[in-house]
């Protein structure tokens, strides 16, 4: 929102809701190339291919795909099979290394050392497919890939359920992705330390082993406390996998997220129930205060038309949780603007959220206390680490939103953004509904994947954030 904000007034309230029409650049879905960014100048990427077990014959695939992902996408690329590529003064010519389909013991310890210190330093790590049969006396690596081969049935079609839309990698698929591929089993769940992407539907191929819970794609903001990005994708075995448009846009993704051109919030998640899950059902459970609307798209989107107007979660309020929620500003002239609003009671009165709560924005482009990040308002966002977090119109962003008593913290793609605690006896974020604002018929911003997690009363002194 724009204009002056802590006034209680009709007129005040109003001035808080009206705001300048805008839009930014819309991405487009079918195209390698991410639209609407303001690309980082520069990357460079190593592709690694040495085997020392089974070989697999889509190598030389793999490593074409990422060279044409790079001439698309401004990202120089390199191939080796050298292991003596790996010293410290050679990999710090690199943003990203993507270890492509390697087996065995591939590196020696000084090797290894070497690339422990690159990750340690900020350096990126792509695993594709056998990149997880791959240095199992190395445990450092182990906890980078997220989990270790065990075994795979025969080539064949299987489901994947995408779990997390708001990554790079996965943004551009429908809630299950078909695909033929060889499924690995792996010796562990990575779920307790990584952000699962995607996970296979055991009952839909045979000789899955992972009891149900079988991730295939999964991210890591960091390894053992590092500033190393780690994407791993048990997809790539077929050479048919690297002539795939969907499974390119997957490995591209990545590549983005590891090399630190594309943001995301990479850590655990477990927990959470959804309160608009894209569904026509989730979404009955919302209703619109004041006028404009949402419109919801099969892509499971909700996007704002209209306004000034506010949907709202009618079931219940909530106290101590943590919200979380996808949002793309989806305009033409990179201006759009919505917000999430938090702590206020029921009403079919759009300003009531405006009088009584506090509304977490979206807006790339008003001054600091009233832009993205920022609890309009009352308190900016630390600019630089928003800025440094943010992705650029026409991709998708993840908030936090962390209540815990009167304190609230804003994570945004996984990075801590704002840290407030109310001191207004006139407001309270103990108890409220959430809601979403519809901002004007020119403001164009899309949600997806609502959901939320109670959590115990707020304990004094003691922070916490993700899971």
């Amino acid at each position: 929102m724009r204009a002056t904000a802590r006034l209680i007034t009709a007129t005040a309230a109003a001035a808080l809701l009206i705001g300048c029409v805008s839009g930014p650049a819309a991405s487009k879905p079918d195209s390698e190339s991410p639209g609407g960014k303001d690309k980082k100048a520069g990357e460079r990427v190593l592709v690694f291919s040495k085997t020392a077990g089974f070989r697999h014959d889509s190598i030389p695939d793999g490593i074409a795909a990422v060279k044409q992902l790079g001439a698309a996408n401004d990202f120089t690329v390199d191939a080796t099979e050298d292991a003596g590529a790996f010293t410290v003064k050679n990999l710090s010519r690199y943003d990203a290394v993507v270890w492509m389909s390697t087996t065995g013991d591939v590196l020696n310890g000084k090797q290894q050392s070497a690339f422990e210190s690159y990750i340690r330093a900020g350096g990126g790590y792509v695993g594709v497919h056998a990149a997880a049969d791959t240095e199992y006396d190395w445990p450092f690596y182990g906890r980078l890939a997220g989990a270790y081969f065990q075994s795979h049935p025969a080539i064949q079609g299987a489901k994947v359920d995408v779990e997390d839309h708001a990554h790079p990698a996965t943004a551009h698929l429908g809630p299950v992705w078909e695909r033929t591929d060889e499924w690995y089993n792996y010796r562990s769940n990575p779920r307790d330390r990584a952000r699962v992407l995607a996970s296979l539907d055991e009952s839909s191929y045979s000789g899955g082993s992972m009891g149900g819970d079988h991730p295939i794609a999964w991210c890591q903001a960091s390894v053992d406390g590092t500033p190393g990005r780690s994407f791993y994708t048990g997809g790539g075995h077929t050479k048919e996998s690297y002539a795939d448009p969907a499974f390119r846009r997957h490995l591209l993704g990545g590549i983005r997220y590891a090399v630190g051109a594309a943001q995301a919030d990479c850590r655990p998640e477990q927990g959470y129930t959804p309160l608009f899950d894209g569904t026509a059902d989730s979404l009955a459970r919302w209703k619109q205060a004041g006028p404009g609307s949402f419109e919801r798209k099969d892509d499971g989107t909700i996007t704002s038309a209209g306004g000034m107007g506010l949907l709202w979660y009618q079931p219940k309020q909530f106290a101590s949780y943590s919200l979380k929620l996808d949002w793309k500003i989806s305009g033409t002239d990179k201006d759009d603007n919505s917000g999430i609003f938090l702590g206020f009671p029921p009403s079919d009165d759009p300003w009531t959220a405006v009088n009584n709560g506090y509304e977490i924005q979206i807006d790339a482009t008003d001054v600091p206390e009233k832009t993205t990040g920022s609890v309009y308002g009352f308190k900016s966002a630390d600019l630089a680490a928003r800025d440094k977090a943010l992705n650029p119109p026409g991709e998708w962003n993840t908030y936090e939103l962390r209540v815990e008593g009167e304190h609230l913290q804003i994570w945004l793609n996984g990075v801590k953004i704002n840290d407030y605690t109310n001191t207004d006896p006139a407001r309270s974020l103990r108890d409220g509904h959430i809601g979403i604002q519809n901002h004007g018929a020119d403001d164009q911003v899309t949600f997806r994947d609502i959901r939320v997690k109670e959590l115990p009363a707020a304990k004094a002194g003691k922070e916490t954030g993700g899971r």
